[in-house]
């Protein structure tokens, strides 16, 4: 039985005992172990969602046992014995798969960084409840790690620092991107990677489909357009509302931001652009 399939079957029987108000609390605690046993990678445990089986079994139990073990038994995925005698404690803090439940907490007193951690803290929480955070770091201890992860790229806050946070803190606002936020959530997506993104990386699903429509497009046009410019329908004037338009994409920030797009209306000469 492969290893997802014995995180299911646990899974089963404890989603049958939180249904039982609490019942069979020494069974819950025998399966808790059982799954502490395992080694639960990242895949299955977004996969399977046990962490969120694990909560409901804490929420629901009056057993201080069975709740201590559910705690640490939805924090995160089993580590190699390897891995945990090659590294030492910080860097396994900084690689494991989920936030760290306890992070250090930092003692800037520098002020630029202090209101990039409240703004990423804000982003964070965008479109989310209190119980969204149930088994995983708080927003607070997330934006600390993101924050620390792009000061240590630049080690100043110079402008390079304020716009990387800037575009992070965009993505994690994006209404429209909330798997952005639950995969930095959960952490199928660390600080130390979200620091690097690129736009196209961070991008909501929409906007993907849109650039991937658009290189298609340019593609199937058999020329990237430097003058004429590329054909879409996509697009709609906002002056007469025709789709008739051609667009041009080019890079005018720095180079982790998105490119912009300039668009032209054939029918009215109408132009505009957008990222």
């Amino acid at each position: 039985m492969s290893i997802e399939e014995e995180v299911l079957r646990i899974q089963k029987k404890l989603n049958k005992m939180t249904s039982e108000d609490g019942s069979g609390q020494e069974q819950a605690l025998d399966l808790l172990k059982e799954l502490q046993m395992l080694h639960v990678n990242l895949e299955v445990l977004t996969k399977t969602r046990i962490g969120m089986t694990v909560n409901a079994l804490r929420k629901s139990s009056k057993d201080d046992e069975v709740i201590g073990l559910s705690k640490t038994s939805s924090s995160k995925p089993k580590k190699d014995k390897e891995e945990k005698s090659s590294k030492d404690e910080n860097d396994r803090s900084r690689e494991r798969n989920l936030p760290r439940q306890f992070p250090a907490s930092s003692n800037t007193t520098d002020s630029v960084r202090l209101k990039c951690h409240e703004m990423l803290v804000t982003a964070i929480k965008t479109d989310s409840s209190t119980d969204d955070f149930d088994g995983c770091a708080s927003a607070e201890e997330l934006a600390e790690e993101l924050e620390e992860a792009i000061f240590m790229e630049f080690k100043n806050t110079d402008m390079r620092y304020k716009n990387r946070v800037r575009s992070r803190i965009a993505n994690l606002k994006d209404i429209k991107n909330p798997t952005l936020r639950t995969n930095f959530r959960i952490g199928a997506i660390t600080a130390s990677r979200l620091a690097v993104m690129t736009a196209e990386e961070m991008a909501n699903d929409e906007v993907k489909q849109l650039r991937e429509r658009f290189q298609k497009e340019a593609i199937n046009d058999a020329q990237l357009a430097t003058v004429q410019g590329t054909k879409t329908d996509m697009l709609k004037c906002g002056k007469c509302k025709k789709r008739h338009c051609t667009y041009n994409q080019l890079q005018t920030r720095s180079s982790d931001e998105p490119m912009t797009t300039f668009v032209l209306c054939m029918e009215c000469g109408n132009r505009w652009k957008f990222c």
